[in-house]
């Protein structure tokens, strides 16, 4: 026990001697929360509709109005008109514009005879986010003008009323999951990664292998020291994030709690994933070149950015065993519905599990010797 403190004592104070290494570990992510929350999570305004108008009758007018409605209020979307649609379709193309809407010369007179009228979209569909939007957007607005100007005392037909459990979510609070696990991976990839195999090729671990620490004692030193720091990492990020992102009642206790829990088998398994993946490895370029790839493959599996349902099979099976994805569904469970513990229980499991089997693999492949 004196042996594995005193091996985490020396890797703190190496720690606390290099603040460019405390500022990566714990603020670049707090930076990247912040930049993608406010990137990806805002709602789309301002796309360009060109508008072909082949039919200048009254119903055309109404749609007129509603399109400059929603270019005053929502700003989803604001309208040009155009006369010639194969200019509207250039313009298109060339990025002018984001869709064109046509509505042919019959348009009125099908409304009247309430014979199907159609207006056509065309849309720039390589933007998926936009096409998506323009869709709904014009969906609601073309539903709305199908809608009987007198509106019947009792509906005819059933509705749909729509209770949301939780208040609205903003992306920023969405992602804030994902930066937490990925503020502790970036802790884990430095401690249990670059700074071990920078160690081994000083020659700092002859020092370790002439002590009479036993060889559980020695991993157990390493992966709790890098641990610490990986949780205190996290920790930074919880509290400021949540802050930054909005998080309802930030401070409360009991939650804090709970999140310390997840933070710290957070840490212990994805140091303890490192650490077996370094275990043998002597090179210090190997660490540097695989920690991309390895950033990738499990942070963007893991649902910290899109939902896993939207995964396709195979990516799924990825997600399932990958600890990124247990540890983002845990602060998400906490985060944004301060759930109780039994509703991670699961999450927890997993992480601890994955920890030993990490741990006592780790164990079985490290050498006493050079």
């Amino acid at each position: 026990m004196k042996g594995m403190l005193a091996i985490i004592e020396r890797d703190i104070r190496k720690f606390r001697r290099s603040p460019t290494l405390i500022l990566i570990s714990m603020f670049f992510p707090l930076v990247q929360l912040v930049i993608l929350g406010y990137a990806f999570g805002g709602k789309l305004q301002d796309l360009h509709v060109g508008v072909v108008n082949q039919d200048r009758a009254v119903p055309t007018v109404k749609l007129q109005e509603m399109f400059g409605a929603i270019a005053a209020n929502a700003r989803t979307f604001t309208t040009r008109d155009y006369t010639d649609l194969q200019r509207a379709l250039t313009d298109l193309r060339n990025g002018t514009l984001n869709a064109v809407l046509t509505i042919p010369p019959d348009f009125s007179r099908r409304v009247l005879s309430k014979n199907a009228p159609q207006i056509a979209l065309v849309e720039d569909n390589t933007d998926t986010f936009a096409a998506t939007t323009l869709q709904g957007a014009l969906g609601d607005l073309v539903a709305a003008f199908n809608q009987d100007a007198v509106v019947p005392r009792v509906g005819a037909g059933a509705t749909l009323s729509v209770v949301e459990l939780y208040p609205y979510v903003p992306y920023i609070q969405y992602l804030l999951s994902g930066s937490i696990v990925l503020a502790i991976f970036v802790s884990a990839m430095i401690g249990g990664g670059i700074i071990f195999i920078d160690d081994k090729a000083r020659g700092l671990h002859e020092g370790y292998l002439v002590t009479p620490i036993s060889k559980l004692g020695l991993i157990l030193g390493f992966n709790l020291s890098g641990a610490l720091k990986a949780f205190l990492s996290g920790l930074v990020l919880t509290t400021l994030g949540s802050l930054i992102a909005g998080i309802p009642n930030p401070l409360d206790l009991v939650r804090l709690a709970k999140l310390l829990l997840v933070i710290a088998a957070t840490a212990l398994a994805l140091i303890s994933m490192m650490f077996l993946l370094m275990v043998r490895v002597s090179d210090p370029l190997v660490p540097r070149a695989t920690f991309g790839v390895l950033n990738t493959l499990l942070y963007f599996p893991s649902g910290a950015v899109y939902p896993v349902s939207g995964f396709p099979k195979w990516m799924q099976v990825l997600s399932s065993v990958d600890p990124f994805t247990y540890a983002v569904s845990a602060f998400k469970s906490l985060l944004l519905k301060n759930t109780p513990l039994s509703a991670i229980a699961g999450d927890l499991t997993y992480l601890l599990v994955f920890s030993a089997v990490m741990l006592a693999s780790a164990t079985l492949l490290f050498r006493r010797t050079l």
